[in-house]
This record gives structure tokens, C-alpha cells and sequence, in this order.
């Protein structure tokens, strides 16, 4: 079972419904339902991703903790969707998650927040959260954060 597969049994309890990006959930969200879109990284699937950004209320960002090389694209490509006109101006929450990280040489969310320079982003609430798909280890933490900043954003308008 994949990160994605994991993120979509957390989802539930539907009352509102709220779009998010890529992409859950215990008591904490109950009267919010989420609709995701799971955009491939792959290089000839990044051009759809804008398509979804109008109506997205929160984007859930995943990382490969375990491959380092890729860390300069994953930059470039966080840079064109923080730049791009549909998010640039909107508080959007970003959740990223830190995948892998119980690889022995899996950068730590520290690392990351510095490599992809994180402590830029200061017009929208952003959390990283490391994660491992496999036992589902930091998913629902990451989706209760994710959730509050929702309801906090666009629920109640704060």
C-alpha cells in the first residue's frame, strides 16, 4: 500500500467538503470531508498539476527523503507551484511529507526545510512531517495539522 493509498483510508466523515491537492482522519475532522487528487511527480505529468489549483484549499506536498539527488528538482518544481498565479496569492496550507524516512540515509525534515529552503514560504501555514508509507508512521499527524489549518483558513475564516 502506497503513501497515497494510506492518505485515502484516513479520508472520512463527510459533512463539508473541502478540495485539497494530492493528496484524513480521527475524531478531529469529522464534519470535513476531503476530494484528492493524486498528481504524479513523474516529469511528463507535472504540467496537469495547475489545473487543480484554483479550487484547492490545501496541497499536500510528498517527498522522497531517501533520494537526494532528485532534492534539486523537487525544489524547482515547489518553486513553479509557489510562483504559479492560483497559489502565489491564496493562504493555502502545504503539508509535506517527508516519505522514507526509516531508509538509513534518508535526509532528515531538517535537512529538507534547508535544501528546498521551506523557511522562505511566509504568506501560507506550511508543515513537513516525516513519514513512512509503509506502517503509515507521521500520516495521520501531518492530516490533523493539515485539517486544523483547513478549518481554520476556510471553515471558520480566521
Amino acid at each position: 500500500m502506497g503513501l497515497f493509498d494510506r492518505l485515502a483510508n484516513l479520508l472520512g466523515f463527510r459533512k463539508k467538503e473541502v478540495n485539497v491537492l494530492v493528496v484524513g482522519l480521527n475524531n478531529s475532522v469529522k464534519n470535513i470531508s476531503f476530494t484528492a487528487f493524486d498528481m504524479s511527480g513523474h516529469d511528463r505529468h507535472r504540467p496537469l498539476w495547475e489545473h487543480y489549483y484554483k479550487d484547492c484549499h490545501g496541497i499536500i506536498f510528498i517527498i522522497d527523503s531517501s533520494d537526494k539527488l532528485r532534492l534539486v528538482v523537487v525544489k524547482e518544481e515547489l518553486d513553479m507551484l509557489l510562483q504559479h498565479p492560483d497559489v502565489a496569492g491564496r493562504k493555502i496550507p502545504i503539508l509535506f511529507l517527508a516519505n522514507k524516512m526509516d531508509l538509513p540515509d534518508s535526509l532528515t525534515t531538517v535537512k529538507l526545510v534547508a535544501g528546498l529552503g521551506l523557511d522562505r514560504i511566509q504568506n501560507k501555514p506550511w508543515h513537513i512531517r516525516a513519514t513512512n508509507a509503509i506502517t503509515g508512521e507521521g500520516l495521520q499527524l501531518g492530516i490533523e495539522w493539515l485539517t486544523d489549518q483547513i478549518r481554520d483558513i476556510y471553515i471558520n475564516k480566521r
